[in-house]
């Protein structure tokens, strides 16, 4: 029986290949709408960042987002996105105390 291969992903912050589920996807909707996509099923156009902190530090990472998104992103979305890392990352130290 042959397997399966796990499909790869890019982070457009850093530019390094990571497993598919390990990524936040950030998507375009065909509504215009930005929104992140912790499933991975959303449609419509879609970038995939991963969870290191230190690779969003700089604006890069936000530029290279709306890049591949081809659209002006709101402070909002910014915003949400950069709770979401501070998420993840408190949730690590929760991890890493136990």
């Amino acid at each position: 029986m042959k397997t399966r291969k796990t499909p790869l992903r890019k982070c457009v912050a850093c530019g390094k290949n990571f497993e598919k589920k390990s990524l936040l996807r950030v998507v375009l909707c065909p509504d215009g709408k930005i929104e992140l996509d912790e499933t991975g099923r959303i449609n419509g156009r879609g970038a995939y960042l991963c969870k290191d902190i230190s690779c969003k530090k700089d604006n890069k990472a936000i530029k290279r987002l709306k890049d591949s998104l081809k659209v002006d992103m709101t402070s909002e979305i910014i915003e949400e996105i950069q709770n979401y890392f501070e998420k993840i990352k408190d949730m690590e130290v929760l991890n890493n105390e136990n």
